[in-house]
């Protein structure tokens, strides 16, 4: 059976009723459990994409510009529609359930977050959608967290899941009064949902950061996986004495990937805590910043991949592992792909974690910190190239205007900036590159089946910190201090290096070359005054389409953008009410049979100085009565 699809300006096509249903749909943040941000809808395509309009704006109202509130928003929700509705948590993590097509309100579901708590930002990633066959439940995690289980159809909370439709995911994981928190959704798998958690890194000692998975339909606890492994546990070793009792940090705050085939879970991993200094806690510190592969029903370690030895920069690994399919020798090889803070792209065999492209161990600078002993080396994947500025030296300094570099130039004044990746922090200012937000963040990266092309959206924005020493008894002895900015850049959020400053790269993965490369956004009033596309700081992701297309916001221009998928050809570009901070997502209605694309867009977070509760879709214009 066949239905059809594809009004406007597309000629209609045909699709099995099944693979139709599933391209209209938008039901993981990922796309789809394998995280690709993959739609094989092509009636929005290069040939129209030019004429696409605004369709809906809904304001969720939730916004905070840390004025009123003691902390700021950041609206980085990638929306799930089901069955014609749409799905979106705000901030402070209300979850609104929309008319996909409309965009009108059906309900809302507020935790009731406290919202007068200082905290770093109010975010909420996404949720996720589980269904028995017969009743749907979306499952929405809360900064304070909670993990709930909300009826799809009515926004009630499920009375049989946890307590009341809650699971306090706070409770066994010590330290009650320090940060614990959902920001990203739980992961489902089957019947099993597995759950990471947002815990400080500003402690050596603080929550567990362990990996659980729990029964979607009762919310129990049916496993738990140590990332800090305990005696008699594989990794245990590479933690030196007791330095891993109670140790914070190494914990899953981004998203996971599920090979449903396989029964897999795929979790990145971030740093240990202190993330900038790890003199108490000597050793490579296994699972700290490694790609796990759990199984999904037991939560047994089926490998890991390492991609920082003892990190002392902050090098989480932010983004969703993408699982892809690529080419060697003429076989098809099952991989899973991982973006990282660093620039650099790990592409992994997905049965073994066995790299698929060489990844070489590389000699570092080591540490004359007291008390710190770095690792020897660091992993260097030799293919693909680095998608990142991991380098810089003082002859780089910005000129893109003079007033730029006369105040860069102050702020480096007698500070080493001649430095390479890994370069460790010392008692003196020194750049170091990529900076914490890296290189690729939580955006991460989509896929395409059809020409096996990564595109990843990157930044290169440095930092420029020196170690110092604490009070004598401190937990730790060093913490890091910015010399005026928390990035190395000038009053007005210019990097501090030359420009591009962003950029959007199509990555082979069948050749690990870049198959293009563009640069990603600009700075309005330095192209006002003649000076070429910079490219901008970026945060969020892009999504790519069958119809050739590549989507993504994430700028700090407010603009929302698509790409030629094949060329890197910029198609069509729209100004959003704020910065689009998050990924879009794409789907079909089921009434009028167009194809939308919608992309929350808040601004705020720590770049844009406008702030919104907007979300915002797109849709070709309905055609001329008689065409």
């Amino acid at each position: 059976m066949t239905v059809r699809v594809g009004l406007g300006t597309l000629v209609l096509m045909t699709f099995p009723l099944a693979a139709a249903a599933q391209a209209a749909e938008w039901p993981h943040v990922g796309g789809d459990p394998g995280g690709t941000s993959h739609s094989s809808l092509d009636q929005i395509n290069r040939t129209n994409v030019a004429r696409l309009e605004v369709a809906w704006t809904f304001d969720t109202g939730d916004w905070s510009d840390g004025t009123a509130l003691p902390t700021r928003t950041a609206f980085e929700a990638t929306p799930l529609v089901i069955d014609g509705v749409l799905y979106v948590p705000s901030p402070f993590s209300r979850l609104f359930a929309l008319d996909a097509e409309t965009g009108e309100q059906r309900w809302v579901f507020d935790p009731k977050i406290n919202r007068t708590v200082r905290r770093n930002l109010f975010v909420n990633r996404g949720v996720s959608s589980w269904s028995d066959g017969e009743s749907r439940r979306i499952f929405l995690g809360d900064i304070e967290g909670r993990l709930w289980a909300i009826e799809a159809a009515s926004g009630r909370p499920i009375p049989e899941f946890g307590q009341g439709g809650r699971v306090d995911m706070r409770a066994g994981m010590g330290f009650p009064d320090s940060q614990y928190g959902l920001t990203s959704p739980v992961t489902v798998c089957g019947d099993v949902l597995v759950a990471g958690s947002l815990v400080s890194d500003g402690a050596p000692r603080g929550p567990s950061g362990d990996v659980r998975g729990l029964d979607a339909r009762t919310g129990k606890v049916l496993w738990r996986f140590h990332t800090v492994p305990r005696p008699g546990e594989y990794g245990h070793d590479t933690w030196e004495g007791d330095s891993w009792e109670e140790r914070g940090g190494t914990n899953g705050w981004s998203f996971m990937s599920v090979d449903e085939e396989r029964g897999l879970v795929f979790v990145p991993l971030t740093s240990p805590s202190y993330d900038f200094y790890g003199g108490d806690r000597k050793g490579s510190n296994l699972f700290g910043n490694s790609l796990l592969a759990l199984e999904c029903s037991t939560g047994k370690r089926r490998w890991h991949f390492q991609t920082v030895h003892h990190d002392i920069w902050d090098y989480d690994l932010p983004a969703q592992p993408v699982l892809a399919t690529v080419d060697r020798q003429g076989q098809d090889v099952p991989a899973v792909v991982q973006v990282t803070k660093m620039g650099f792209v790990f592409v992994l065999h997905r049965d073994t974690g066995e790299p698929l492209f060489p990844v070489e161990e590389r000699a570092v600078p080591q540490s004359t910190l007291d008390g710190e002993k770095t690792h020897p080396t660091q992993p260097f994947p030799v293919k693909p190239p680095p998608l990142a500025r991991i380098s810089m030296t003082r002859n780089e300094l910005t000129d893109v205007t003079p007033e730029s570099r006369a105040e860069c130039a102050e702020l480096s004044e007698g500070a080493n900036l001649d430095v390479e990746i890994y370069e460790p922090l010392v008692e003196a200012n020194q750049a170091f590159f990529p900076g914490t937000n890296g290189g690729a963040n939580w955006g991460g990266a989509s896929f395409d089946p059809a020409t096996g092309l990564l595109f990843v959206n990157t930044m290169d924005v440095g930092a420029l910190y020196r170690m110092v020493r604490r009070r004598p008894g401190a937990a730790i002895p060093f913490a890091p201090r910015a010399v005026k900015h928390a990035r190395f850049w000038d009053a007005n959020g210019y990097p501090c290096q030359k420009p591009p400053w962003g950029h959007l790269t199509a990555v082979d993965l069948n050749s690990g070359e870049f198959r293009w490369r563009e640069i990603l956004g600009e700075f309005t009033e330095l192209t006002k005054r003649g000076i070429a596309r910079t490219g901008t700081p970026n945060i969020g992701g892009s999504i790519v389409t069958a119809g050739g297309l590549v989507f993504i916001a994430a700028t700090l221009d407010h603009r929302f953008r698509a790409f030629d998928k094949d060329t890197g050809e910029e198609l069509w570009t729209t100004t959003l009410p704020a910065s689009g901070f998050a990924t879009p997502a794409t789907y079909l209605g089921n009434t009028t049979g167009k194809q939308f694309v919608v992309i929350p867009a808040g601004g705020g977070n720590k770049y844009d100085k406008t702030f919104t509760g907007k979300i915002v879709a797109f849709a070709l214009p309905d055609l001329p009565a008689g065409e």
